[in-house]
This record gives structure tokens, C-alpha cells and sequence, in this order.
């Protein structure tokens, strides 16, 4: 099935996405891309924020207007060098306590479960950021944080129990 298809269906069906995926065999290029594409797509997301905060606005008072290509190049250095280090190392500690409360999956499941998930709920993410780019801080913003932060721990927990289930 394409991404896109199963990005849709994991809204509906998280865990038979992530056991379509699973079956699918060990790959970790698979478990990288994921990663790498989201945290890719995630900077891309945060373009209309960052624009926003070069224009002057959203600054505190007496604060200096940032250049966009240094907030570009912060930005681009966090979510493609540093997150993908840090999302091993939540995906490692989230098999940990899947381990200790009884799964019986692998490493290898728990990148995925995590990887798949943050790629899957990247659109809400583009949608925040251009909220947050045309809208500024506020209570619009907030209620699109807040579905991407529900929709990604109800994903993300259903493709952990999956991916824990498996042996």
C-alpha cells in the first residue's frame, strides 16, 4: 500500500497498519526513513512559524528581529541531527516499559511503532504549523497542538501494543 494510504488508515486502524508494516520484515532502512522523513517534514512544518518570527512578529518587547536563515539553520540542525538520536533513544525506553508491564517484542518494534507513528501524524504537524505561521499563538494553535499530541499517543500506544504483542 502507498504511505499516503496508510498513513490515512493508521487514523482508523493503527495496529493492523503496524502489523502490515511489521510482517513486512526486518528492514531498518524502512525504520530510518521513517524517522528521517518525519523529523524532514516536521522542519518543513515549522517554515510559516519561523517566517512569522522574522517578519517582528510574536517577539517580546525590545527583542531583536532574528535573521530566517539562522532560525532556518537551528531549526534544520534540531529536527534532521538532534531528534533522530532522541527518538532512538524514547523508542529504546518505551520497549523497556513494554518489557517490564510483559510485551514480548523486540527493539526493532519499538523504532517502528514510534517512527511509524510520528511519520503518520505529520500532517496534523504541517496543519499546526501553518496555523502557528498565519495565526500566531493562540487558542487556534493550541486546539491543533492539542489533536496532534492526542492522535500521537493514541497511535503511538496502539502500535506499541502491537508491535509488543509480536515474538
Amino acid at each position: 500500500m502507498p504511505v499516503t494510504s496508510d498513513i490515512i488508515e493508521t487514523w482508523r486502524a493503527p495496529r493492523a497498519v503496524t502489523r502490515r508494516i511489521l510482517d513486512q520484515g526486518r528492514r531498518e532502512d524502512r525504520a530510518m526513513a521513517f524517522v528521517m522523513i518525519a523529523c524532514f517534514l516536521i522542519f518543513v512544518a515549522q517554515w510559516p512559524r519561523l517566517s512569522r518570527k522574522a517578519a517582528g512578529f510574536d517577539l517580546a518587547p525590545g527583542a531583536d528581529v532574528p535573521e530566517l536563515n539562522q532560525l532556518m539553520a537551528y531549526e534544520f540542525l534540531a529536527w534532521v541531527m538532534v531528534w533522530p538520536l532522541f527518538l532512538y533513544a524514547l523508542a529504546a525506553l518505551s520497549h523497556l516499559v513494554a518489557k517490564a508491564l510483559g510485551g514480548q517484542g523486540d527493539w526493532y518494534g519499538a523504532r517502528i511503532a514510534l517512527f511509524w507513528t510520528l511519520l503518520a501524524t505529520v500532517p496534523v504537524l504541517l496543519l499546526h504549523g501553518l496555523t502557528a505561521g498565519f495565526v500566531g499563538p493562540g487558542l487556534q494553535t493550541n486546539i491543533v497542538g492539542g489533536i496532534w499530541v492526542l492522535g500521537f499517543l493514541y497511535i503511538w500506544v496502539q502500535s506499541l501494543r502491537e508491535a509488543e504483542r509480536r515474538s
